[in-house]
């Protein structure tokens, strides 16, 4: 009995930081940074004392819960680097970064650094704008990406990518998949004679501020 006791409490433990982490990816998820620890031990069905066993600071507990995430963005960048094709290189990062963003309010605040003792996640931000330096020079070589493209531009589409966190989560994923679309047409310098690249699904977006699509058409006419 007493030989077995050890292996059953690492095996609750196991499991209460399993219940956490999964919990910290739903709350910071929806709800970005600022939802607090004891919101994530809640919804763990955790006491505090035992969240803050397994993470003594927010920080550990950020750097724990988006793990997976960090990987998929280096894979990101790795791969982007790696093409033979610049110009498909680059598009893919452009829709992996996006598409990483839209999945979590909370990896995408960590990754621009909302959060300012998420340090782990700023090598991960100069990376990706390293290989995005890196790749914008390469295809601009073979003539398809717009000559004023600067390395600023990728926050300047992130910060405003992170208007699609209010929007629920499978709009927000289609949106972000056909902004992502708009934004490497706006990033590409292509002829005018260029057949235009098929856009993904539009989302069905209605935001409760502003008359609907019908409304609006129907006070111009």
């Amino acid at each position: 009995m007493t030989d077995q006791l050890p292996q059953t409490m690492r095996s609750d433990a196991r499991d209460n930081r399993a219940r956490i982490l999964d919990a910290a990816r739903a709350v910071f998820g929806d709800e970005g940074l600022s939802a607090p620890m004891r919101q994530v031990a809640r919804h763990a069905g955790v006491g505090p004392a035992t969240l803050y066993r397994h993470f003594p600071t927010k920080q550990a507990l950020i750097a724990q819960t988006f793990a997976e995430q960090r990987r998929a963005c280096h894979a990101a960048v790795r791969d982007a680097l790696a093409e033979s094709d610049p110009w498909h290189g680059f598009r893919s990062l452009i829709e992996r970064i996006c598409e990483l963003h839209a999945h979590s309010r909370g990896f995408a605040d960590a990754f621009m650094t909302a959060f300012p003792e998420a340090m782990d996640f700023t090598a991960d931000r100069e990376r990706t704008l390293h290989a995005v330096g890196e790749l914008a020079r390469r295809v601009q070589e073979t003539g398809q990406l717009r000559p004023g493209f600067v390395v600023d531009d990728l926050i300047l589409m992130l910060m405003a990518h992170r208007g699609l966190q209010d929007a629920p989560r499978a709009a927000r994923i289609t949106a972000s998949r056909r902004f992502a679309a708009y934004v490497i047409e706006a990033f590409r310098a292509a002829p005018e004679t260029a057949a235009p690249t098929p856009l993904p699904p539009a989302p069905r977006l209605r935001p409760t501020h502003l008359p609907s699509t019908s409304v609006a058409l129907r006070t111009t006419e």
